[in-house]
């Protein structure tokens, strides 16, 4: 098989495979049937001239015929595309229109009549027909497809033109081409083979352009789906390949002109491109870049949202990743626009938005936002992500609001995303950081992220939700452990009554007097033990007003049967707050007391009582003792049944410390630094009746 048979070959294959694509996708429009029959002409034109390189089968007049027709076809197409572009003067009524479609007509005729009768003119009357006349023709008919292209391309609205300008390219460059073709031939007064024999696989080359011309333009009605997948794949294949042959030919090189040197510079020099191009393979930049290009450019929208959505829900959902619920929100939202990295916070039940995971390298340490940040209400009415950089550059587009004030250090912050389950209630906020490549900000990134956040939004209240089944499921068997205890209980009550009862008779008695004392202290020990596994009993008195350094004050006095003994600094003036006394002093004791055993017999605790300007009390609790990792603070602190005392702990006071005193409208908070000290900061709301004397006496401080 010859070269210009494998040429005309690939054509064939190309076009056919074009033609079956096209013809599945058509819904029936004129415009896409033409597309359709010019796409099939130029597989059947591209297989007659392999059977003629191979065979040489025909007559050169149907040959020429062939090369005719297909011409033909196509410039029929571009009539079609011409004849909507009314408003240009070039509508399918207008003048301008009548005469290019007979201007066609005529030439393909012509060029046709006479492919068959130019043999017997050339030879009745040589002097007058020559074979140039036919390279004329067939110089004529390209001229007028490049006239047509650029008509067309001129004359479409400029924002139209991206859905036009791969069709203009292939088949412009088939006609540029073919008028080069003809013009050597008619110099040189002969077809130059290589030129001849090159057109197949040229041809086989347009067939991607004219693909991707029908996916962009659905009102050919050729609905043509090109996979993002494959065109990546594909792209990064044929990327890669002409690197190697690029590659290749330059060690070629160096091997020739590197004298002595050059089979080992050639052997070194090929490494390192086979380095470079595994680098380039695996860089999560390059591979970003390469996807946005190629969706900016060979597709009508920037996401294929089935794919995107797929990809969110399985994000969402794979717990076999390693990665947290809160960590795989960000990787999804991340993922839609090339954000390596960022930061999660989720509101709390006081309204504030606390730190719940980051991934990447955010480079972001702010564990609290407050409910009342103008970003957070910004957020909460407009239901918009606010992007940060153009915050700077187009103040007028966020109504005068300012970047948060919490991240200005931080220069890789780029998006502010909401998180909403329900209409006006903002559950929680994702920062991402700066893209590995450049995003073009519009309509379509800004409604995948709202409907991917909504989507994220609902599998945290899940999750949520489903953690509070789990402690309510572990609280339901500590009141079950607690009803064991009662039984216990109510066994050593009677043992303890059964003694005295018999005291009266018996105290004489040195045996029962024994054995009374040996019951009561197996009463003590069992109750002791009992105690220390049920601690923080809530006591079922009501709320009242409290004198809270009273109060502390005998907090401190209980704590000084162990070591270290605490110190306490009061506030001069009674501050008066509204708790159930039992539950408020077993909320410091708790604290106290783990206090003192982080401290250690030669260790400090230190109470101080103060108040605010803002009406709040403050007991703050010190220990110099081996404090703890911030880590530790936010994942296992504060969640119930987590302790680290072994079975001699329940892993819930400090829960339980926390939620009382959130409870009153106030909140516990904890700032430690390992292997030095650990800050315990109780801030409770002062009873009104007290408000203007504690503040009379912070203001003359």
């Amino acid at each position: 098989m010859t070269v210009g048979a494998v040429s005309y070959l690939a054509g064939f294959l190309a076009y056919l495979f074009l033609s079956a694509l096209l013809l599945v996708s058509w819904r029936g429009n004129v415009t896409g049937r033409w597309l359709v029959l010019a796409s099939s002409a130029t597989a059947v034109w591209s297989g007659l001239l392999a059977m003629q390189e191979t065979y040489r089968l025909f007559p050169a007049a149907f040959v020429w015929s062939a090369e005719i027709v297909r011409t033909y076809i196509w410039l029929l197409f571009f009539g079609k595309l011409l004849s909507p572009l009314k408003d240009a003067g070039i509508g399918a009524n207008s003048t301008t229109s009548k005469i290019i479609n007979q201007g066609i007509h005529a030439a393909a005729g012509a060029q046709l009549v006479y492919v068959w009768v130019s043999p017997a003119l050339e030879r009745s009357y040589p002097e007058v027909f020559r074979p140039a006349f036919q390279l004329f023709g067939h110089i004529g008919l390209a001229l007028i497809g490049l006239i047509l292209i650029e008509q067309y391309f001129r004359n479409i609205r400029t924002d139209l033109r991206w859905r036009i300008k791969f069709v203009c390219f292939a088949l412009g460059g088939m006609f540029a081409y073919d008028f080069y073709l003809y013009s050597d031939a008619l110099l040189f007064q002969r077809i130059n083979p290589d030129l001849w024999m090159a057109r197949g696989a040229v041809s086989a080359l347009l067939t991607p352009f004219l693909a991707v011309s029908a996916a962009r333009n659905p009102q050919w009605s050729v609905d043509v789906f090109v996979s993002r997948q494959v065109v990546f794949h594909s792209a990064t294949l044929v990327g890669a390949g002409v690197y190697l042959l690029l590659m290749a030919t330059a060690g070629y090189y160096i091997k020739i002109y590197g004298g002595e040197w050059g089979t080992v510079a050639q052997i070194v020099f090929l490494v390192g491109a086979f380095l470079l191009l595994a680098l380039l393979l695996f860089s999560g930049q390059m591979r970003a870049r390469m996807r946005v290009f190629l969706s900016k450019n060979f597709f009508n929208y920037a996401y294929d949202y089935r794919q995107e959505w797929l990809r969110i829900i399985t994000t969402l959902s794979d717990t076999r990743s390693g990665l947290l619920l809160e960590e795989r929100v960000i990787v999804a939202l991340g993922q839609a626009v090339e954000s390596p990295s960022g930061t999660l916070w989720v509101r709390e039940p006081n309204g504030h938005f606390v730190w719940r995971a980051s991934f990447g390298d955010p480079d972001i340490n702010v564990p609290h936002i407050d409910r009342n940040d103008p970003v957070i209400r910004y957020m909460e009415d407009k239901e918009w992500i606010v992007n940060l950089p153009e915050m700077v550059t187009m103040p007028e587009a966020y109504h005068g609001l300012i970047p948060p004030v919490w991240l200005e250090p931080n220069r890789s912050a780029w998006l502010l995303v909401p998180l909403f389950q329900q209409k006006n209630r903002l559950s929680g906020l994702v920062l991402l950081t700066r893209p590995r490549t450049a995003i073009h900000w519009n309509w379509e990134v800004i409604d995948l992220l709202k409907t991917s956040s909504r989507l994220a939004a609902s599998y945290l209240a899940l999750e949520d939700a489903g953690r509070a089944l789990t402690e309510a499921r572990q609280f339901e068997g500590f009141n079950r452990l607690s009803a064991f205890v009662i039984h216990d209980l109510k066994n050593l009550i009677a043992q303890l009554s059964l003694v005295v009862r018999n005291a009266e008779r018996h105290h004489n008695n040195p045996e029962f007097m024994r054995d009374a004392i040996k019951t009561v202290d197996h009463a003590v020990g069992k109750m002791s033990r009992l105690m220390s596994q049920l601690k923080n009993s809530s006591s079922a008195q009501s709320e009242q007003e409290i004198e809270l350094g009273e109060l502390l004050g005998e907090v401190v006095e209980s704590r000084k049967v162990q070591a270290p003994i605490p110190s306490c600094d009061m506030f001069r003036q009674p501050i008066v707050v509204k708790a159930n006394r039992d539950r408020l002093a077993s909320s410091f004791e708790h604290i106290i007391h783990n206090a003192q055993d982080a401290a250690g017999k030669n260790g400090r605790v230190s109470v101080r009582m103060s108040v605010g300007k803002d009406g709040h009390a403050t007991v703050d609790i010190e220990d110099n003792g081996q404090g703890m990792d911030e880590e530790f603070i936010r994942t296992r602190l504060f969640k119930p049944f987590e302790t680290t005392k072994g079975l001699t702990g329940m892993g819930i006071g400090a829960y339980e410390s926390r939620e009382y005193i959130r409870s009153l409208g106030g909140e516990l908070s904890v700032r430690s630094v390992p292997d030095k000290s650990t800050l315990f900061s109780f801030t409770i709301p002062i009873a009104s009746k007290s408000d203007e004397l504690v503040l009379n006496e912070v203001k003359s401080a």
